[in-house]
């Protein structure tokens, strides 16, 4: 089943900055590790933050995928910005928009002073759940929500 999101009465709307405060699961948890503008060698890709971002998400996609799931099977994000401000926050959220529309997934967003590599402005992991068999999928993997 994929994660039951929520935002409950009493707590903020936090669709807008591009999560959710509650995500529910239940099966196999799949960490995904820090992905970012990564090309073929693993240098940074690309310079501009708003590239950086949507790259990062294109390539959790790929990992995704890889391990049979997809991006509505996502319970938890954890995303590192590098000199984060309101602009940075409004490119993550309009990429997070885009691809989980009005029930992003729990969200932790750390602003930070430098990340592994130079240039490397952005990077997302995450943590996916994995249907047990038998059990009812509300969604296919790798449609959003």
């Amino acid at each position: 089943m994929a994660p039951a999101i929520s935002n409950p009465e009493g707590l903020h709307d936090p669709t807008g900055f591009g999560y959710s405060h509650i995500a529910e699961v239940s099966g196999d948890l799949v960490l995904i590790a820090g992905q970012y503008a990564s090309d073929a060698e693993g240098g940074v890709a690309a310079e501009d933050f708003a590239e950086q971002v949507e790259t990062a998400f294109a390539r959790l996609g790929a990992a995704l995928e890889a391990a049979g799931l997809g991006y509505a099977d996502v319970a938890a994000l954890r995303t590192f910005i590098v000199d984060h401000d309101l602009d940075r926050l409004a490119v993550l959220g309009r990429v997070i928009a885009g691809i989980w529309g009005e029930r992003p997934p729990v969200q932790t967003l750390t602003g930070v002073a430098a990340l592994a590599l130079p240039g490397m402005l952005f990077e997302v992991d995450a943590t996916a759940v994995r249907p047990r068999p038998g059990t009812d999928r509300e969604r296919t993997a790798g449609q959003a929500p």
